[in-house]
């Protein structure tokens, strides 16, 4: 049974990223949009608290912690309390975090265990360099349709050749490390499709162009161009066993990467919605005036009524997706439902927070326009709110194709 209690661990993570933000993080919001970038001091600082450079994933298979009473990991749990504090400071802050990223997720779920200390061991090392993890799955000629991959790996040797462009991947420029999913074989379909870790500074492997957004400007978005890419054989995650017949590996792999970060995706747009509600709720406190009708007075108590609501059933939601994920149960449907709920949720608090705000709300002189511009991201990327409402239904009619578990992702 979910226990809406926060372990002590959990709480004191909760109250030090949310003052961390308010401190440190939300003073610099409004120049880094400006900039595109934000402060390195902020992210060192990050770095400093033990806020990024981790290897154990979110998302890790709900093992027990050794000589702590038998009680599981909080990791994802604990993940999700922290992004969304991070995001109530500058969502774009988050995707600035030194560390694996969505790398850790994708070699966790695929990897040997040489390949997971190989990897991920990188980032803790405390030698004060700032090291970055990506993941390229998207390609510009297919949005949703993941199964479309055409980025190619052929076997040449001892060694797998990479052809193919990657786009719209966080931190791809400056990545150390970058989970590539190509196919072997494209009328494999699904079973063709692997993954691969390409590190940086492999010949062939170039950084395209730069994307500029409408939202999280702070934060980098890359398009990856892979031209003649050779790496070794144990670059393929899962090794030789990766390609077995019918092991869709590369697909299945892909798959639990968004188990474990949908919901964190889902408390980023979580805390951007929740700094919108209790700045406007601030505002209205402080500049409505004492004699504004009172009916008008009624309409705006109520609105904000309905944004309290729908901010805390969204927690609740991304909770119990974290809840399962740090048990080891599967929670596919649970972490689709999260994502699907919490950002169209926190959209319309952002919008109606611009909307009662008025001229205001409009203007950056308040961060309400901000945060609307963030906000709407965090709907699309990840997987969009209607393939997320395909992922559940398909689970809860999922005993059509229990013959072939693979086709309910």
């Amino acid at each position: 049974m979910i226990d809406f209690e926060l372990s002590t661990p959990a709480r004191a993570i909760q109250g030090m990223t949310r003052q961390f933000a308010l401190g440190s993080i939300r003073p610099h919001a409004r120049q880094a949009d400006t900039d595109g970038e934000m402060p390195e001091s902020v992210i060192k600082n990050l770095a400093a608290i033990g806020m990024g450079g981790g290897s154990m994933p979110a998302g890790s298979k709900g093992e027990k912690e050794a000589g702590a009473d038998s009680k599981p990991r909080e990791n994802n749990l604990v993940a999700c309390i922290g992004a969304e504090n991070m995001a109530f400071g500058d969502p774009a802050v988050v995707m600035n975090i030194p560390g694996p990223g969505l790398a850790a997720p994708a070699i966790n779920a695929m990897g040997t265990e040489e390949q997971k200390e190989r990897w991920l061991g990188i980032f803790d090392i405390k030698d004060g360099q700032l090291r970055y993890g990506a993941y390229a799955y998207t390609e510009a000629h297919f949005g949703s349709d993941t199964s479309q991959i055409a980025t190619t790996a052929k076997r040449d040797g001892d060694e797998w050749i990479l052809n193919g462009h990657k786009i719209f991947c966080t931190n791809g420029a400056r990545a150390d490390i970058v989970v590539v999913f190509a196919t072997i074989d494209k009328s494999m379909g699904r079973e063709g499709i692997k993954a691969f870790v390409v590190e940086k500074g492999t010949p062939g492997f170039t950084v395209g162009k730069i994307e500029e957004k409408l939202g999280i400007k702070a934060s980098e978005t890359a398009e990856l161009v892979l031209d003649d890419v050779r790496v070794p054989m144990d670059h393929l995650l899962g090794g030789e066993d990766a390609l077995k017949p019918a092991v869709k590996a590369g697909f299945v792999g892909a798959m639990k990467t968004f188990d474990s970060s949908r919901p964190m995706v889902a408390a980023l747009g979580l805390g951007i919605g929740q700094a919108a509600f209790e700045y406007v709720t601030d505002w209205v406190a402080r500049e409505m005036p004492s004699g504004y009708p009172f009916r008008k007075r009624t309409d705006v108590a109520l609105t904000l009524a309905d944004m309290e609501r729908e901010l805390k059933a969204s927690r609740y939601m991304v909770w119990k997706s974290a809840w399962m994920a740090d048990r080891g149960i599967p929670n596919t449907k649970e972490a689709s439902m999260a994502k699907a709920y919490a950002p169209k949720a926190a959209y319309d608090v952002c919008a109606k927070a611009v909307e009662i705000m008025g001229p205001e709300g409009y203007s950056k002189e308040h961060l309400v326009e901000k945060w609307y511009r963030d906000i709407k991201i965090y709907d699309i990327f990840e997987g969009t709110g209607q393939i997320q409402r395909v992922v559940i239904s398909r689970r809860i009619m999922g005993y059509l194709d229990k013959e072939d578990p693979a086709k309910i992702n």
